[in-house]
């Protein structure tokens, strides 16, 4: 057989037999030139996580070691941004690598092609939280995905403990009149409570996971790991709690007039002038310390899962993603929530460890669909046609600073957000914009839309983003006159 029809072979054909005398084919890929040693992936997914909020990300009253650590040992993207802006949509772009809709291959059922077991832990399509996870259901999920799936089953907001209704001044122990499942201002209930955390969800997901990877044996496996906090609402043991005083918490900047020049299409539905939230500044420091709270108890969870992989020998043979579906409002610009095309929401975490691979901080701009080419590749798999994200293994063996100019955002109601180097444009379906100097202005506390110093630069914008949607086959989709 010719070297030629070698270098041509797909999928996962062995490639031992090229280095006969010594001789590395040039045809080899990075990744097989550093040994082509990784064979299985783990993806954790942690749930309505905003990047700023991780230590590795630079927050610096949040306590995330384990997550910290396997951003140490891996690649942290720190300009990675989502592409739907609640879960549903966010996740089914991933799982499939499409900037809208599910055409092709999840990246599960493309493992399961090419010879992997693949199992789902917890929530990675579309679950209700909390409503799914009361139910102990699948929520909107791809079956052919999964050889296996388990669900993480839990009480969520009827938890017995001290439940609090942050925006309506409620704590209670009572077990009656909770706000829970598709109930109003569920987003602002946390519920903090005496016991080891082994009834929650996220600690279940753990649990089936290390089982999962102990009896995995020679075959390759893809095992996506779903943690469904720091969703609403907010529950954990009370020592966790306990590491986030709500008297020690900083609320973010304010700045008078912030939202005058955002478009009331660019405005959340909840904010601190409309919900009952605004009356009560020390609430909403709790909130974020049951935010905190949760993000630490994921964290140890996270912390349980790889060091069972290092005790079972899989670590160097084992990708590792962690990454969340978007990011979230805390009080950003009087905002809450997701369902926003604002920096808040569309930034998220990614850590890529991938033994063998280069460590520290990539400051390329990358898009959450990139996770899917990217483990194949590293994996030795193909790429699906219907792919269109981008593998960052050259950024991850350190041959490219970039992929790309532009990371893309689509809007749940119709917009679009384009981040670029400096600048972030977004547009919404009613032809009304804003657009930032990410450098100058990283809060994005002023739209220089309207400001005619800026016209040129916005008319740029305008091009880039029309460009990107013909390259991907979307259109704007304007509201009717």
């Amino acid at each position: 057989m010719q070297l030629g029809t070698l270098c041509a072979k797909s999928g996962r054909l062995g490639l031992s037999f090229l280095f006969l005398g010594g001789i590395a084919p040039a045809c080899l890929s990075p990744v097989e030139a550093r040994g082509g040693n990784i064979r299985n992936v783990l993806l954790i997914v942690a749930d309505d996580l905003k990047a700023s909020t991780l230590g590795c990300y630079g927050d610096p009253m949040v306590k995330t070691p384990h997550i910290d650590a396997l951003a140490a040992e891996g690649m942290t993207f720190k300009r990675a941004y989502c592409q739907g802006m609640s879960c549903g949509p966010s996740r089914r772009s991933f799982m499939f690598s499409r900037y809208r809709g599910d055409e092709g291959p999840s990246l599960g059922e493309h493992f399961i092609d090419n010879g992997f077991y693949s199992a789902r832990v917890g929530k990675i399509f579309h679950m209700r939280v909390p409503g799914d996870i009361v139910a102990g259901t699948d929520g909107v999920d791809y079956p052919e995905c999964w050889i296996e799936r388990f669900n993480s089953p839990g009480l969520e907001a009827h938890t017995p403990g001290l439940y609090s209704l942050y925006n309506h001044n409620v704590f209670s122990t009572n077990l009656r009149d909770r706000v829970s499942t598709a109930m109003r201002h569920r987003w602002f209930v946390s519920v903090q409570y005496d016991g080891d955390g082994s009834d929650q969800p996220d600690y279940k997901t753990a649990s089936k996971t290390i089982e999962l990877l102990g009896r995995q044996g020679d075959k390759p496996f893809f095992i996506a790991a779903g943690f469904v906090r720091p969703h609403y609402p907010n529950v954990a043991p009370q020592e966790y709690f306990d590491l986030y005083p709500w008297q020690n918490i900083t609320l973010p900047e304010q700045v008078e007039g912030d939202v005058d020049d955002i478009p009331p299409l660019g405005r959340s539905s909840v904010t601190s002038g409309k919900d009952p939230i605004g009356k009560y500044p020390d609430n909403q420091k709790r909130f974020w310390g049951s935010y905190y709270a949760t993000i630490t108890f994921i964290d140890e969870q996270l912390g349980r899962i790889v060091s069972e992989l290092e005790r079972l020998g899989l670590r160097e043979t084992t990708a590792i993603v962690f990454l969340s579906d978007h990011g979230y409002h805390l009080g950003e610009h009087t905002f809450w929530q997701k369902n926003n095309l604002h920096e808040n929401v569309t930034r998220v975490p990614l850590i890529i460890s991938a033994p063998g691979f280069e460590t520290g901080d990539s400051h390329a701009l990358v898009e959450l669909m990139d996770v899917y080419p990217t483990v194949a590749e590293l994996t030795g798999v193909s790429v699906p046609d219907s792919v269109q994200g981008k593998s960052l293994v050259p950024l991850l063996e350190g041959s490219r600073s970039s992929i790309r100019q532009e990371a893309l955002s689509l809007g749940n109601g119709g917009g679009f957000s384009l981040r670029g180097e400096e600048w972030a444009y977004i547009w919404y379906k009613d032809d009304t914009e804003e657009l930032y100097h990410m450098k100058r202005d990283p809060k994005q506390f002023t739209n220089l839309a309207e400001d005619p110093n800026h016209a040129a630069e916005l008319e740029a914008w305008r091009l880039k983003l029309d460009t990107k949607l013909v390259d991907v086959g979307l259109t704007r989709n304007r509201l009717k006159d």
